[in-house]
């Protein structure tokens, strides 16, 4: 396990990137899907620590907020990692341990490299732009301050964020780099 930080491309403002993604549920997703007014894209797995530790912080955001989607993507490799295949990922959402709006399988990772994502967990966070239906980018950064998966968070950025968000107010705190484990590139 090599701890990683990601600083993606994406700027505050920027439209997300398109995806269509098959879920663990069996359903196709797209951006357009997702009817609320903030969107939290998590790229994440199964097996990493540092995603493991935020799967209850998230499934928490997905049950306190109505007008919040989370949406997990899983990049990895799973002929690598076998934990995180598409079966693994449907016996997390089916007891449970997931319980996000969606969790997305990205088996050829594009979706990861079109957001510049580079660990997991890895959040984006979107408002919708009423103008034009464009989800666009609030927020990127780390969920909260603990760094360390056995760490106990004393503060959620994230949270914080989608408050800001909701409120339709600029997102004050800062972009902080998302640490995880590495994303497990396919091969070509």
């Amino acid at each position: 396990m090599v701890a990683m930080e990601s600083d993606s491309e994406l700027e505050r403002g920027d439209a997300a990137p398109a995806f269509d993604l098959p879920g663990a549920d069996g359903d196709r997703y797209r951006l357009a899907d997702f009817d609320v007014d903030a969107l939290l894209v998590v790229f994440t797995c199964n097996h990493c620590p540092y995603a493991q530790a935020k799967f209850e912080p998230l499934n928490a955001i997905a049950a306190d907020y109505d007008d919040v989607a989370v949406v997990g993507i899983n990049p990895n490799d799973d002929e690598e990692y076998p934990d995180d295949s598409p079966d693994r990922m449907r016996e997390l959402v089916a007891d449970g341990t997931i319980a996000y709006d969606a969790y997305l399988r990205d088996a050829d990772a594009s979706v990861a490299a079109a957001y510049g994502a580079v660990c997991t967990p890895d959040p984006f966070l979107f408002r919708r732009d009423e103008a034009d239906d464009t989800w666009r980018l609030a927020y990127h950064g780390r969920l909260d301050d603990a760094l360390n998966p056995d760490e106990e968070p004393t503060e959620s950025y994230v949270r914080r964020a989608i408050e800001s968000v909701l409120a339709g107010e600029d997102v004050s705190i800062p972009d902080r780099p998302s640490r995880g484990c590495s994303i497990k590139w396919p091969e070509e």
